[in-house]
C-alpha cells in the first residue's frame, strides 16, 4: 500500500494491520466482534480507507483519557 490516506483506497487485512500497527489476529478478533467498518470480497475481508479514518476517530473522540498509576499513587 503505497498511500495511506487515498480516499476510495480499499485494504486487505495485512494492509490494515500495517496501517493500525497491530497484529493481523487484532483485526480478525475486531471483525469477529463486529467493531470494524469492512466488507467481504469471496471470503476475503476488505477495508475502505476513508471508513477506517473515520473509525479511527470515532474511537479516539469517544475514548477515556488513561491515567498513569504511578503519578496517581505519588500524588
Amino acid at each position: 500500500m503505497q498511500n495511506k490516506d487515498t480516499v476510495g483506497e480499499v485494504m486487505t487485512v495485512k494492509d490494515l494491520s500495517e496501517y493500525l500497527h497491530c497484529n493481523q489476529s487484532t483485526i480478525y478478533r475486531l471483525l469477529k466482534r463486529g467493531e470494524l467498518p469492512a466488507f467481504k470480497v469471496g471470503s476475503d475481508w476488505r477495508f475502505m480507507t476513508a471508513e477506517i479514518r473515520n473509525w479511527c476517530k470515532r474511537r479516539m473522540s469517544s475514548a477515556k483519557p488513561r491515567t498513569n498509576a504511578r503519578a496517581r499513587s505519588a500524588g
